[in-house]
């Protein structure tokens, strides 16, 4: 009786996990996880931004340049020369034709760079161009 019962057991297939399931719940959480996710922009250089008493969030695709103490102008995480801004504006309004322009410049910096960024922004047909303060 007993050769009959281990003939049995090790007639039987081994049970298996399925594990895809598992993976098409993993992948769906990720792709979950993607479209929900809000993609920060960045200029690339932390200023120190003047105060105001007034001011607005903004909330669609923003081009966001800073200007540091010194006058270095930055987008997108680069250093750019500001000979490039009006370029760099246009390639960027090509990816996102609804864009505004967020100036993010140190209350150190000159005036000079804000009207700089401000006569590209024009030439390159952006209406919203806006100064980022302190609340």
């Amino acid at each position: 009786m007993k050769s009959g019962l281990m003939s049995r057991r090790v007639q039987e297939p081994p049970g298996e996990i399925d594990l895809t399931p598992m993976l098409d719940v993993v992948f769906i959480l990720l792709i979950f996880f993607i479209v929900t996710s809000v993609f920060i922009t960045e200029s690339g250089i932390e200023v120190v931004k003047p105060h105001a008493s007034t001011s607005e969030p903004k909330n669609k695709d923003l081009i966001l340049i800073a200007v540091t103490a010194q006058g270095d102008i930055w987008i997108d995480g680069e250093q750019i020369d500001p000979r490039f801004i009006r370029a760099r504006f246009e390639l960027r309004l090509a990816e996102a034709p609804n864009s505004s322009v967020v100036i993010q410049a140190d209350q150190a910096a000159n005036n000079e760079y804000l009207m700089m960024i401000m006569s590209a922004a024009r030439d390159a047909e952006i209406d919203d161009v806006s100064i980022s303060t302190e609340a």
